[in-house]
């Protein structure tokens, strides 16, 4: 069946960098957009990052740019999201999905992993 899952997550300091990982299963990735979510507690969820399946074009919400970079590996079937440079505001829940394009509507998310935990604190 379908899934992603994604991993990588954990406690780090401030300053500090992590790297996420959505792996696909029971499809092939490279023919779909893949974004990453995060959701903390009290807030909305909020797109991070997108990269698209035909041109490899990234887009990041502005509070990342420069610090997280997300990158496919086809053969391995994942995405990838660097994150460097962290702060206690990116604590959130981060969930990859995948859609037809970065510009798509929340809703046109079709299939999501369960979610990893990244808690930046001293």
């Amino acid at each position: 069946q379908v899934q992603l899952v994604e991993s990588g997550g954990g406690l780090v300091q401030p300053g500090g960098s992590l790297r996420l990982s959505c792996a696909a299963s029971g499809f092939t990735l490279d023919y779909w957009a893949v974004g990453w979510f995060r959701q903390a507690p009290g807030k909305e969820r909020e797109g991070v990052s997108c990269i698209d399946s035909s041109d490899g074009r990234t887009t990041y919400t502005d509070s990342v740019k420069g610090r997280f970079t997300i990158s496919r590996d086809n053969a391995k079937n994942t995405v990838y999201l660097q994150m460097n440079s962290l702060i206690p505001d990116d604590t959130a829940v981060y969930y990859c999905a995948t859609t037809g394009w970065c510009d798509a509507a929340l809703s046109e998310y079709e299939l999501w992993g369960q979610g990893t935990q990244v808690t930046v604190s001293s």
